[in-house]
């Protein structure tokens, strides 16, 4: 897996989505949560992530933008080192659930918890 995040790893489906919500697992490290369920492209690609952020907690479109570029930005940086291993595939949304603007940081390392949290999850 590289460091980019090309269109074609970005979950936009809006089937697959909902197929998402109703049949899939999720983990939280507050602020995130992860929903995940395993599936079938037809690209060879590992996984195909969706960022969302409530619009009842941020009311502002330029937070919600802010914090879904924080999000993907993270996720672009740190999905090497915990998908590269993995050789079923995913769909995943991730979703910021917190009431408080994170900094990068703060997503950081919330999002690391998160993925060890997934990681152990699907060793089980």
């Amino acid at each position: 897996m590289t460091g980019s995040y090309p269109k074609k790893e970005k979950l936009k489906s809006k089937k697959r989505i909902d197929q998402l919500f109703t049949e899939g697992q999720s983990v939280s490290a507050f602020p995130l949560r992860l929903v995940y369920l395993q599936t079938r492209f037809e690209d060879k690609i590992v996984a195909k992530t969706g960022v969302s952020v409530s619009k009842r907690n941020f009311k502002t479109a330029v937070d919600r933008n802010r914090i879904k570029r924080l999000l993907r930005e993270v996720y672009r940086l740190n999905k090497a080192d915990f998908f590269n291993n993995i050789t079923t595939q995913y769909a995943f949304m991730i979703l910021y659930i917190g009431k408080d603007k994170p900094t990068f940081t703060q997503v950081e390392t919330t999002m690391k918890r998160l993925f060890e949290k997934f990681l152990d999850t699907v060793s089980e």
